[in-house]
């Protein structure tokens, strides 16, 4: 368990760039983007308690995302005070785009290694990765246990 949390904080991107609008998104920012959907709108309250921040917090990332041309507010038409979130064509380009991993940050971490430990470096991760993918198809097939508390 120790191992993961220094190989994230050695490799994990820090910005997101959009070359096409001439940004820079914070990591924060991106990682709004990956929970939202370009037709499904997303509560703003639901996003919030989700990511564990306050309404307030939420509310102002959303608007920095918006007024950026990343993120739709719309007024729910059955409650208006209700506001749901969506991505604009912007939004779904990054998030499409971006990957949780800094290429250039992996590589400076694979050339502190031998030729053979990179060989079991990547044996390793890639047993991990089918272990993963094993576990999260034993989980989808387990009937879900519902709390009616």
């Amino acid at each position: 368990m120790s191992f993961y949390p220094r190989i994230y904080f050695a490799c994990h991107t820090r910005h997101v760039p959009d070359p096409k609008r001439n940004r820079i998104l914070s990591s924060h920012q991106a990682s709004v983007l990956d929970h939202l959907d370009e037709i499904e709108p997303t509560g703003l309250l639901t996003l919030a308690a989700h990511m564990g921040v306050t309404a307030s917090t939420m509310s102002l990332m959303i608007d920095r995302l918006a007024r950026n041309g990343y993120v739709i507010r719309e007024r729910d038409a059955s409650d208006g005070r209700r506001v749901g979130l969506r991505l604009t064509k912007a939004g779904v380009r990054i998030k499409s785009e971006k990957s949780v991993l800094d290429p250039k940050r992996v590589r400076a971490v694979l050339d502190q290694l031998t030729a053979e430990e990179r060989r079991q470096a990547i044996h390793g991760l890639a047993l991990l990765a089918q272990a993963s993918a094993r576990a999260m198809q034993n989980s989808a097939s387990q009937p879900q246990i519902r709390s009616h508390a």
